[in-house]
């Protein structure tokens, strides 16, 4: 199976941390398991033109990305990394409708 094949098969961020060989603490993927996986997918679109055909130079690429992704949240927490939309979302703020502005 090639490289692309392997990646394709994988399913969990467990999987992923496991395939490429790195060392992880069950607690943290439990919890941040969704953010790991769409940062580690954030960080290979950012480097999408820059990735290097060879697949062995590719697996090293992918591997130091979701090493960086999933040391992101063993540093921080999900609420600080904002890696998902609602979480960049601004503050509700209170907005006054008067009961004229309503009536037709």
């Amino acid at each position: 199976m090639s490289f692309e094949d392997d990646i394709e098969e994988l399913e969990s961020a467990e999987d992923f941390l496991q395939y490429f060989g790195l060392d992880y603490d069950q607690t943290i993927v439990h919890v941040n398991r969704l953010h790991i996986l769409q940062r580690f997918h954030d960080y290979l679109d950012k480097g999408a033109e820059q990735m290097p055909e060879d697949e062995d130079s590719k697996r090293q690429v992918y591997k130091q990305l979701l090493a960086r992704a999933y040391g992101d949240f063993v540093e921080s927490d999900a609420q600080t990394e904002k890696v998902f939309k609602v979480f960049k979302m601004a503050e509700p703020q209170t907005v006054f409708v008067s009961l004229s502005d309503i009536q037709t």
